[in-house]
């Protein structure tokens, strides 16, 4: 028994695609599609075969792919991702164990100044937080290496109202101000503590020694006395008061100056702080 194949010349791809002839001619599309069914010809043509095998060789190379990705070498098609977590704030060790647990690492690190954020914890991370990144990503740290260092200034020679002025316009503080017999004019400072030039973290103490100009007289013996009348002697003298300090002895007689600095008898410059050391029974 034969079968008649109706229609001729059989059913040709091409009437599939008629719709594209209304594309307009710019995109391209309906070309591509015709030369594409024209290239393949009718179904029952003998272009078929070539389709075919063309069709047949894409499914195996798709089969054989899944296989060996599901089976043979399992592994995920796409890789996996992972949010960078948040690290500002951390120690280095602390970020590098979040990024492990992660499933990220670190890359580099890099030391950088800041004013405010604490020595060792991290300023700065790249990519930033939240950033989706395929696993095992290495991400750049910047930790903080604490404040810029300042210098100190060189306010020697200065008077004292003004190096108080130049320090402070530094980023740094005047931690105190002591006296000093110099050769200087009375009221200069002399020298500063730390010395000019040493780097100091901003808001630091500097000391600062002023000038209370030559020796020109010989400071009293306040020895035996009492604080008050120690104080009233210097006075007469052209001298100051400096500190008092009480210390237990049974040697000196409580209450009593038994101890001074300068010595008697030191010359030294009007203005000049005496210290003194008062005894207490024990």
């Amino acid at each position: 028994m034969k079968f008649r194949r109706h229609g001729g010349k059989g059913f040709h791809l091409g009437a599939l695609f008629a719709w594209l002839k209304t594309l307009p001619k710019r995109y391209g599309i309906g070309d591509v599609v015709r030369r594409f069914a024209a290239w393949i010809g009718p179904v029952g043509g003998k272009r078929r075969s070539r389709f075919v095998a063309v069709s047949a060789m894409i499914t195996a190379f798709l089969a054989g792919y899944v296989i060996a990705a599901t089976i043979l070498f399992p592994a995920p098609i796409f890789p996996r991702s992972q949010d960078v977590p948040r690290l500002f704030g951390m120690s280095l060790a602390e970020a590098s164990e979040a990024l492990e647990n992660a499933g990220l690492a670190v890359a580099d690190t890099e030391r950088v100044s800041h004013p405010e954020i604490p020595f060792g914890q991290i300023v700065w991370q790249d990519p930033p937080p939240g950033v989706a990144v395929p696993e095992g990503v290495r991400v750049s740290l910047s930790v903080s290496r604490g404040p810029r260092p300042v210098q100190v200034p060189d306010v020697t020679g200065y008077e004292r109202n003004i190096a108080i002025q130049l320090v402070e316009a530094a980023g740094l503080a005047v931690a105190r101000v002591d006296t000093i017999v110099a050769p200087a004019e009375r009221g200069v400072v002399v020298r500063s503590s730390p010395p000019a030039g040493r780097s100091l973290n901003p808001g630091s103490g500097v000391g600062l020694f002023v000038s209370v100009g030559p020796p020109t007289i010989r400071i009293p013996d306040v020895t035996g006395l009492t604080v008050e009348e120690a104080q009233v002697l210097l006075e007469e003298a052209g001298f100051v008061l400096g500190t008092t300090t009480v210390r237990t002895t049974n040697i000196h007689e409580p209450n009593l100056v038994f101890v001074q600095f300068p010595a008697e008898g030191t010359l030294s410059a009007p203005g000049t702080a005496v210290n003194v050391t008062v005894a207490r029974g024990g």
